[in-house]
């Protein structure tokens, strides 16, 4: 019980440091979602394009996410952090 309530503390740590992370397996996970439902309806495109069509969808936004969350945490580091004073 103990070792659950300290992976659950450390999880929600790391989600607090790297709130895109999170955002980025949901999107993913959406959007693969979406391409299994749509999989009976796309109609005379064959099976091989809409799966490559869903990879790259899925893809570009996990990529997306990294890139806001890198650009987040670059501003974390130098914009916010109080500048330590120079001797």
């Amino acid at each position: 019980m103990n070792n659950y309530e300290e992976l659950e503390s450390k999880l929600m740590r790391k989600v607090k440091e790297n709130p895109f992370v999170p955002a980025g397996i949901a999107g993913c996970a959406a959007i693969v979602a979406y391409g299994l439902y749509k999989l009976k309806s796309r109609g005379n495109t064959k099976m091989s394009v809409h799966l490559i069509h869903m990879r790259v969808a899925a893809q570009g936004f996990v990529v997306g996410a990294m890139t806001l969350g890198v650009v987040y945490s670059m501003y974390k580091e130098y914009f916010t952090k109080p500048r330590v004073q120079e001797k």
